[in-house]
């Protein structure tokens, strides 16, 4: 297994739909305008952080800077934690149920160029704190609203 979805689709495989606990790391990418950057997903047609499911044997933070390189083309650098979310009743459009657990950290793009895949990730844009596009889950609301320093 060397991605998320290898992992997952094994999971998955054994489990089907069912409910299962999922730890995701990934976070915040902001530009030199303090803009902070989204991805359209391809699963949901919604905004939310570069970020992903944690591989077996994988850090957290290896796992965000994975995920920041897959999603957006960037190479990251990993800072401070922001936060740590939890959704129990996690629902994805093809049925999927998780109790997921997310933490998300500050990022720094240190190298790369911005890349869509046109599945995963459908577009690529940095948001000021005003113009908050409508987000993937409750997780990245939250999330969203410790950048805005509002929790």
């Amino acid at each position: 297994m060397n991605s998320s979805h290898d992992y997952i689709s094994w999971l998955r495989s054994k489990v089907g739909h069912e409910k299962v606990i999922l730890v995701f790391a990934g976070g915040c990418i902001f530009n030199d305008k303090g803009e902070v950057l989204l991805q359209r997903r391809g699963d949901s047609n919604k905004w939310g952080f570069p970020g992903g499911a944690i591989e077996i044997g994988e850090t957290l933070q290896e796992a965000a800077i994975r995920e920041a390189k897959e999603e957006t083309g960037l190479d990251v650098e990993v800072g401070d934690i922001i936060g740590i979310y939890t959704d129990s009743d996690m629902k994805y459009p093809n049925g999927d149920k998780a109790h997921s657990i997310c933490i998300g950290f500050k990022l720094k793009a240190v190298g790369g160029e911005l890349h869509c895949d046109n599945e995963e990730t459908l577009e690529l844009k940095y948001f000021s704190k005003e113009d908050k596009p409508v987000l993937f889950c409750k997780q990245h609301e939250e999330l969203w609203q410790d950048v805005l320093g509002k929790r």
